[in-house]
């Protein structure tokens, strides 16, 4: 990755350039599977394809399927692909094809945008609009899901980035859930006394490594976030460089796990008792669960408390998205489920299997920790917050990952880290914008 203040000279738009990128890298993928895939995409009635990457949602998906039938008369029929790259580059070169799913999953913002702009999309604007009628979306979400004011994509999901905490640990030495800055550090002070890691950090994967940055920065000031991933403030402001220094002391007093920590072993730990709090998405309820822990018994969540009172409050976001490519084979039916996905029948058994939160607002969770989630942000005026991995152009989020990820591992100190995502940043958005004319 470039670190360098100098802009690039663009000799090719940035969107066709990595689109030809991962036709060439994929060529090699496309040539072993394509009559499996072709095969599989072929229409096959009553049903609509979805290409994704998460095999482990199949089961959710053939019951919302169930679901969508009664109302569309489609089922939905999932085509995974664990490989997240050759995923990513089976998509982007199908997508214009005939060989496209009816369905794709795919993550939220500008990793959206930047397949919408390499075309092929179909505009769901109109489908939006009948949601946003009827209640069953966000107001504040329509810009995670469009490119030029066009929608291109329905929110998959909707989950929230919390602190999981074991609630027999907690009551064991005396804890409440922290509502301040000041008891956030009381419980990691007793935590670490008591020998448990307070904090679970990892960058095993890679984007582990993005959480405490953004949760550490949308604490210290949510509106400089904002700013900051959208190209209009600099890593080396005074909030940016607050941020690292509390996260720099937090792991110098040991209260962060190695960042070789799989955060697999998550539930397991915190389970076991051997670390107090797990930062992750409200997905990895089922996770706690499937760990045999019971939700609201033996763990609780709750949302990172602001470093100052004054502060507004906040909660990371994120959500994927159902796109629906152009060429789709059975674009009609396609539509039809897109257009019926939110309703609350479907969302209530997709959001059941997730033990997560529904897209749709008026979907109340099954998982009574994340239903109090829900409500804490609805009470508190909570300002969504688009996940950092989706809020900035995808090379210029993967560089600086990698950037965290070597802070984590102690390679690089606050202000080099900051240096370098800053110079990253300035050349980086100033590609994306030179390709948006």
């Amino acid at each position: 990755m470039t670190t360098s203040s100098t802009p690039r000279r663009a000799v090719t738009p940035l969107a066709r350039r990595r689109f030809l990128a991962g036709v060439t890298a994929g060529a090699a993928t496309l040539a072993v599977e394509g009559c499996a895939r072709g095969s599989s995409t072929s229409p096959q009635p009553g049903t609509t394809s979805i290409s994704n990457d998460n095999a482990t949602w199949d089961e959710g998906y053939r019951s919302a399927g169930r679901a969508l039938k009664k109302i569309t008369g489609y089922a939905l029929r999932p085509l995974s692909n664990p490989s997240v790259t050759s995923y990513q580059q089976v998509v982007q070169m199908t997508m214009q094809t005939s060989k496209a799913s009816d369905l794709v999953k795919w993550a939220s913002g500008y990793q959206l945008k930047r397949l919408a702009r390499a075309g092929g999309l179909t505009d769901l604007s109109p489908v939006w609009d009948t949601y946003a009628a009827k209640g069953w979306v966000r107001g504040a979400t329509r810009e995670t899901v469009s490119y030029h004011g066009k929608v291109y994509g329905v929110p998959l999901y909707e989950s929230y980035y919390v602190l999981f905490y074991s609630k027999p640990v907690f009551r064991k030495l005396g804890l409440a859930v922290p509502g301040s800055w000041a008891e956030l550090l009381h419980c990691a002070e007793v935590l670490k006394r008591n020998r448990i890691t307070p904090f679970l950090a990892s960058q095993v994967g890679g984007w582990p490594a993005i959480e405490w940055f953004q949760e550490f920065v949308t604490k210290v000031d949510p509106r400089f976030y904002q700013k900051l991933v959208a190209g209009q403030a600099s890593y080396l402001d005074a909030p940016a460089r607050q941020a690292m220094d509390l996260w720099h002391d937090f792991m110098r007093k040991g209260w962060m796990t190695s960042p070789d920590f799989d955060q697999a072993r998550g539930p397991g730990a915190i389970k076991a008792g051997t670390v107090g709090m797990f930062l992750h998405g409200t997905w990895q309820a089922q996770g706690m669960s499937a760990s045999g822990m019971k939700p609201g018994v033996d763990y609780g969540a709750f949302i990172l408390p602001t470093v100052r009172r004054a502060t507004p409050k906040s909660v990371i976001t994120e959500s994927g998205v159902f796109t629906v490519p152009a060429r789709a084979s059975s674009h009609t039916a396609a539509m039809s489920n897109v257009g019926a996905w939110l309703a609350p029948p479907v969302q209530r058994v997709w959001s059941n299997f997730l033990q997560d939160s529904s897209a749709n607002p008026t979907v109340r969770s099954a998982n009574p920790v994340v239903s109090q989630l829900q409500q804490d942000i609805t009470r508190e005026h909570r300002l969504p917050l688009i996940r950092y991995w989706e809020a900035s152009p995808p090379s210029l989020i993967q560089g600086n990952t990698d950037d965290l990820g070597g802070f984590m591992a102690g390679q690089m100190s606050p202000t080099t880290t900051l240096r370098r995502m800053q110079e990253r940043a300035q050349d980086e958005w100033a590609a994306w914008r030179r390709d948006e004319v």
